[in-house]
């Protein structure tokens, strides 16, 4: 079988012989031969290509809860994709794995065709497909054409991605999603420099503009790790800054830390930490605050912001009573809540 030929990466250009990419605000210009920070994008003779294009690290069917999303379509199962490669460099993550592979055995993964992810979610019966674990985004050819596929036969689809992404490129990339869960890992620019590799104005920018121009549902996380990232006036302002930019509806998941890559001599946090995150965003005005990583019965239920009764509960990412109207209004009180919640077809 003929080896497919090499897919050139989009939102590129050739300067004075160079590759430049134009993809993320890292704008990297990498050597011939080399790739750039996300480590799948790579410059052969002044032309840059998608080396990665196709090669999934996984498919699994997962509940939507594990995304997380909590207000779209609870308790629908979706298909997962992941890739490899990712534009950030958090000393903490999870999925270093997949997100900076230590070698380039990933390159020996047969291509799947974008087509083919529609087929793969209807055959194990999901109408809802994600692109997860790795960054999306440093996949945008695959992950652009996988999700237009879905979306032509009546899936829904989401991002899971910190959302760093060039304006002219992120129209085109959220134009296919129909949810996204945006990684928000802190709300200090130092944080996002010593820590991810990156920084917090561009993460903000994506945020503000899937709000204010697109029918994108969206829900944050914000990954909290002891001593890092949790003071309480970062939570404060970190709050503040959802309510203000973002609107109170908007849904915040504060998701335990566990020891991971280059972060093992810290320890897990405390659900007593999750807790009073929690607490501390809703007294900022925040509607749906939920912690993730840990079980807690308050953290993990959506709560009506009319009146208080318990919409939906949950165990883990399992629902276990659901009690909104088809409309999405509370029972009790006639409150709507903020959300997709008819099923998917």
């Amino acid at each position: 079988m003929t080896p497919a030929a090499p897919m050139p990466a989009a939102y590129a250009r050739t300067l004075d012989g160079h590759a430049v990419c134009d993809l993320c605000p890292h704008a990297c210009r990498p050597a011939d031969g080399r790739r750039g920070l996300c480590g799948v994008r790579e410059a052969r003779r002044g032309t840059l290509y998608a080396t990665a294009h196709g090669r999934l690290s996984a498919a699994a069917a997962d509940p939507i809860e594990k995304k997380p999303l909590y207000h779209f379509f609870p308790g629908a199962p979706t298909l997962s994709f992941g890739g490899f490669g990712c534009n950030f460099s958090c000393r903490f993550c999870q999925n270093a794995a997949i997100s900076r592979p230590p070698t380039d055995e990933w390159r020996t993964v047969p291509p799947t065709d974008p087509a083919d992810a529609p087929r793969a979610a209807r055959a194990r019966d999901c109408r809802i497909v994600s692109f997860t674990y790795n960054e999306p985004i440093v996949n945008f050819e695959w992950v652009t054409a996988a999700a237009r596929a879905c979306r032509a036969e009546g899936l829904e689809t989401v991002a899971v991605t910190a959302g760093y992404i060039q304006p002219e490129p992120r129209a085109e990339f959220f134009a296919a999603m129909s949810a996204a869960n945006v990684d928000l890992k802190s709300f200090r620019e130092d944080f996002y420099r010593r820590r991810c590799g990156a920084r917090l104005q561009p993460a903000l920018d994506t945020l503000v503009w899937l709000r204010r121009h697109t029918n994108v549902w969206l829900e944050l996380t914000t990954l909290l790790i002891p001593g890092e990232n949790d003071d309480p006036a970062e939570l404060d302002d970190l709050a503040g800054w959802v309510r203000a930019e973002l609107g109170p509806d908007t849904p915040l998941h504060f998701s335990g830390f566990f020891p991971a890559a280059e972060m093992r001599d810290r320890p897990p946090t405390p659900p007593a930490a999750l807790r009073r995150a929690r607490e501390r965003a809703r007294a900022a005005g925040l509607r749906h605050v939920y912690v993730g990583n840990c079980r807690d019965p308050e953290g993990e239920t959506t709560w009506c912001a009319g009146c208080g009764a318990a919409l939906i509960e949950r165990d883990g990412f399992a629902m276990r009573a659901y009690r909104l109207t088809p409309e999405g209004r509370c029972p009790q009180c006639a409150a709507p809540c903020p959300g997709r919640w008819a099923n998917p077809a």
